[in-house]
């Protein structure tokens, strides 16, 4: 059996698990696990993302710089692009075909003497996310790597990464999402996030809604660690557009770091760095003691963030962006506005069930505003895309006119009518904008292609 087919086959298995949203919180079965397999979570250390947006592209920065100071690295996000294999990544890669399958291998027998324990007492056997998190620490171990970023699958208190116990706690901004699981308000959301912040530790929070930032101070001073937020101390100082992205000075929480060169867009994306600046200063040396400016220049000069404002083609510009809540779009349209100068903006939207569509689609409305005159509706390959016809319904809900909505089910027929439009009246300065679901970036990104600059792939 080649690798390639063993890595389908396990992602198989593993899809044939219960997905986390249908399974009530619970910690004890990811003890029980790490309990059996002689506690691989303890073998490194690590640095534990939680937060609603940015987490992804904070620990790709993150996980640049620990590289750049010579550190073997391991990295675990969700969701992945084109391939099962990059949600676990060994020093900045997606973990070989042969180490996945490897590793399962060797780790199934124990995961099945835990859904059998769970079973005896009626539980639900392991979830898709809860063995893969397995996965994903077993592998750390077994590499080994020296530290391990780890970003939260939803929440923090309950969620399966929280058996490791990070050195430093890093928080990015917290808004409304996934309500029905964490909380109808910003508080709830924040004190399910605060659950990743444990003795020993460092805090390190974006800056944050005031009622958020108030829970995790809290947090913090209750298991007596220090703490330090964006906007007090530390933060982006400045930021210039920079061909390809961004040139950032920032004021980190011991030295200040000038000419970043930041291949990403965005007002946001300075502010995810100046966290990974302050995360990396937590880790490296408690928050005292400067990092080398030239280390993290060349750090940050190789950072990638797939389906974050990439651009897939040129002529017209198509732009992949994974925003898929209200605060998601709001600041995408912000960085493309800015990073961007065209005419006109032609979107295409896929969103999943789960998500407030009305009001992804108002806030891309009302943020691009005449930007945009039409949007076309879509679905990606997900079994959990609104069906298109629907879709139409939320964006006239959402403030667009009746005509001004197009459906086109496939995505393929979506880009090509995208294109026309952009393309109107031999207008050169026209883009387009494929957003609302990684699931939709994802298969845009198979459909069209990835750039060819080492490290965007993505595979």
């Amino acid at each position: 059996m080649s690798d390639e087919f063993g890595v389908e086959s396990v992602y198989a298995e593993l899809l044939s698990r219960a997905p986390e949203n249908k399974i009530e919180p619970r910690m004890e079965p990811m003890l029980r696990a790490m309990e059996i397999l002689g506690e691989p979570n303890k073998a490194f250390a690590s640095i534990h993302i939680t937060g609603t947006n940015g987490k992804t592209s904070t620990a790709r920065m993150i996980d640049a710089g620990l590289r750049a100071h010579g550190l073997r690295t391991g990295r675990y996000t969700s969701p992945h692009l084109t391939k099962v294999t990059e949600r676990i990544s060994i020093d900045g890669e997606p973990v070989a075909d042969e180490t996945f399958v490897r590793n399962w291998d060797e780790i199934r027998p124990y995961l099945e003497i835990v859904d059998q324990e769970l079973n005896a007492v009626s539980e639900p056997r392991l979830t898709y996310f809860e063995c893969m998190t397995i996965l994903a620490i077993a592998i750390f171990a077994d590499e080994p790597v020296e530290v391990a970023v780890v970003e939260v699958g939803l929440g923090g208190i309950t969620d399966a990464t929280n058996v490791i116990d990070g050195q430093v706690a890093v928080i990015t901004p917290i808004s409304l999402d996934h309500t029905d699981l964490l909380g109808e308000s910003v508080e709830e959301i924040a004190y399910e996030k605060a659950g990743i912040i444990k003795p020993g530790g460092f805090l390190v929070s974006a800056a944050q809604p005031v009622e958020a930032a108030q829970v995790l101070l809290e947090k913090a001073r209750e298991v007596h660690v220090p703490f330090r937020f964006e906007g007090v101390e530390f933060g982006a100082e400045s930021r210039l557009l920079a061909v390809g992205g961004q040139q950032l000075t920032i004021s980190g929480l011991a030295g200040r770091y000038e000419d970043l060169l930041l291949p990403l867009f965005g007002a946001h994306q300075a502010e995810n760095a100046a966290v990974a600046v302050a995360a990396l200063e937590a880790f490296l040396g408690g928050g005292e003691k400067p990092l080398d400016v030239e280390v993290l220049r060349e750090a940050f000069r190789t950072v990638t963030s797939p389906g974050r404002i990439e651009v897939l083609r040129t002529a017209p510009t198509i732009i992949v962006d994974a925003a898929h809540n209200p605060d998601g779009m709001r600041v995408t349209a912000q960085a493309v506005t800015e990073a961007f100068n065209f005419s006109k903006l032609v979107p295409v939207v896929g969103i999943l069930q789960e998500k407030d569509s009305v009001a992804v689609l108002e806030a891309l409305r009302t943020q691009f505003g005449d930007l945009v005159q039409e949007i076309c509706v879509t679905a990606s390959n997900s079994p959990r895309a609104v069906d298109p016809e629907r879709l139409a319904e939320d964006a006239v809900a959402a403030g667009f006119p009746a005509d001004a909505v197009h459906i086109e089910p496939k995505l393929d027929d979506a880009v090509v009518w995208a294109v026309e439009q952009a393309e109107a009246n031999n207008d050169l300065a026209g883009g387009v904008l494929i957003t609302g679901s990684i699931t939709l970036v994802a298969d845009a990104r198979i459909l069209l292609g990835t750039p060819g600059t080492p490290g965007t792939t993505g595979k």
